[in-house]
């Protein structure tokens, strides 16, 4: 058992995806990164000086301290239960960043394979027949014109 799993963990596929998990968490942090910290900022000036991420909605106050509060971390800090809705937002904005990127390489190496298809010779399907010169499937033992035998 122990080397059938061996012989699974080293085949090529395997490998390579773990590499793709790896350097997709890695991935998916900058993106994360650069929604929270580059892109959500100069929106939320645009709305008026909004933080995404202090956007919530409190359902229950905490038995610490009365609300309202002024932050997300005021608030599980006094114990009340938030639907945190900015923070949502920009998990979804960052899953669209992520689901784009992933398309585009995703294409880019369809286009790839589509090239290298192309560029392909293909592989023939006939011969001729050296009796009477006419095309001949390739598993052909007999020439259906002449009916000679072929090699």
């Amino acid at each position: 058992m122990l080397n059938e799993f061996k012989k699974f963990a080293m085949r090529g596929n395997v490998v390579d995806m773990a590499v793709g998990i790896i350097i997709g968490g890695a991935f998916t942090s900058i993106v994360k990164s650069m929604v929270a910290d580059i892109i959500m900022p100069p929106i939320g000036i645009l709305m008026g000086g909004v933080d995404f991420a202090e956007l919530f909605v409190t359902i229950k106050e905490g038995s610490e301290v009365a609300g309202p509060y002024v932050t997300v971390a005021a608030a599980k800090a006094a114990g009340a239960v938030t639907i945190n809705y900015g923070i949502f937002i920009n998990a979804v904005i960052s899953f669209i960043i992520v689901a784009f990127a992933v398309f585009m390489l995703v294409r880019a190496m369809n286009n790839m394979k589509r090239k290298e298809e192309e560029a392909a010779p293909a592989e023939p399907t006939t011969k001729e027949c050296p009796h009477c010169i006419s095309q001949v499937a390739l598993k052909a033992t007999r020439c259906p014109s002449c009916t000679s035998e072929l090699a």
